[in-house]
């Protein structure tokens, strides 16, 4: 910090290439951030599943429906603790690119089942005491403008009423979620209302089955188990943990993991390549001036620091400011929308991408720094 401002007065040397250096690692940490948002939102809900859930779903495809007769057998299942189910209902709102996820649910025992969706107690009691009611998540709510007691109409594909017409909920609840990555999203009624209203009679089958166990380290146990009992049957079943099933269908866009680091290395390498150059050039142009320093009294340490700072100086300011730009806007608006649920960048990226700028300055520094530090006085005065 004592030679601060020589460091400092170094940098405004040449402004335009400092300012193009710092645009350059500002960029690049600002799209190090924009990735991690990325990657979160593609694996939300799997770092926060409960590690003692299990899904169960038909063993050909989660397309395919299971009797709802499974319930109590899967309940009696040794292990489990508690069970309940969702069918995927896929309705339209006003128009098809109003996607949103939308569930059939048994709602006592959904929510007792996902204590992450907070509902205030006077909503729930509402919600079970209505069987055309709705539980949406605050983003939905906030996305059209949804308000409690309001009336929605939603259009069926797959499942229509006996009427032909629309059906129709009655928003009772708006929850939220008690972490950042809880999905925010989802639209929750009533499964008796499908049930007894669908075209056709009573629907009976669910698409799948949440089950919560007493033991997480008895999950594979308990999930043979479960499908044991539907072996060799006209529905049989395929269990596994909640984690793995949401993890499987995050890895069907690709493995996120992989082209992050892939993209992120590419850039880095590059930047390492341009600031590191850049560095050797501001030092080479400054040879004199350092043999100057050491001719007066600066030990070979501190031009050497001088330098190393200078380079951890710029990496510090243009990536904290790619870094802290992209934490603030996503921690500040809500950029979820159908694509991806929730949007952020984790506290634990923005660490990672400090460590990476200041690794950056050390590793572009290094270099000039050590031609500084072994830098020959009478050498240096007299090539300049």
């Amino acid at each position: 910090m004592k030679y601060l401002h020589l460091v400092w007065a170094n940098l405004r040397r040449k402004k335009i290439r400092t300012a193009l250096t710092l645009l350059s690692i500002f960029v690049a940490f600002a799209l190090f951030g924009i990735l991690s948002a990325i990657k979160a939102a593609f694996g939300v809900g799997v770092d926060i599943t409960g590690i003692d859930r299990l899904l169960t779903i038909h063993k050909v495809s989660i397309i395919q429906l299971l009797p709802i007769s499974y319930l109590n057998r899967i309940k009696a299942t040794e292990g489990v603790d508690d069970a309940t189910f969702a069918v995927w209902f896929g309705g339209i709102y006003q128009e098809p690119k109003n996607f949103f996820a939308q569930h059939a649910v048994d709602p006592e025992g959904f929510l007792d089942l996902y204590p992450e969706l907070v509902l205030p107690e006077e909503q729930k009691q509402a919600w079970f005491a209505n069987r055309t009611g709705v539980v949406v998540g605050r983003k939905t709510a906030t996305r059209f403008g949804w308000e409690i007691g309001d009336r929605i109409p939603i259009q069926g594909t797959a499942w229509r009423p006996q009427d032909g017409s629309s059906w129709e909920f009655d928003l009772v609840g708006i929850y939220d979620g008690a972490e950042k990555s809880t999905d925010e999203t989802l639209f929750l009624f009533h499964y008796d209302y499908l049930d007894q209203a669908v075209a056709g009679g009573n629907l009976g089958q669910i698409g799948w089955y949440i089950v919560r166990i007493n033991d997480p380290q008895a999950s594979v146990e308990v999930a043979e188990r479960i499908d044991q009992q539907f072996a060799n049957s006209s529905n049989e079943t395929k269990t596994s943990t909640e984690k793995a099933f949401i993890q499987s269908f995050a890895n069907q866009t690709g493995n996120i993991q992989k082209i992050v680091s892939g993209i992120v290395s590419i850039v880095f390498f590059t930047l390492l390549l341009v600031a590191g150059n850049t560095m050797a050039q501001s030092v080479r142009e400054r040879t004199s001036e350092l043999a100057v320093l050491k001719t007066v009294g600066f030990t070979d340490r501190q031009v050497m620091s001088m330098v190393l700072g200078e380079s951890l100086l710029v990496a510090l300011l243009g990536g904290g400011a790619g870094l802290l730009m992209v934490w603030s806007v996503t921690q500040t608006m809500d950029l979820g929308g159908s694509m991806f649920p929730t949007l952020f960048m984790p506290a634990g990226a923005l660490i990672s991408g400090f460590g990476f700028a200041i690794l950056l300055g050390f590793v572009t520094g290094a270099v000039p720094a050590w031609q500084a530090l072994r830098l020959n006085i009478v050498n240096a005065l007299r090539r300049s």
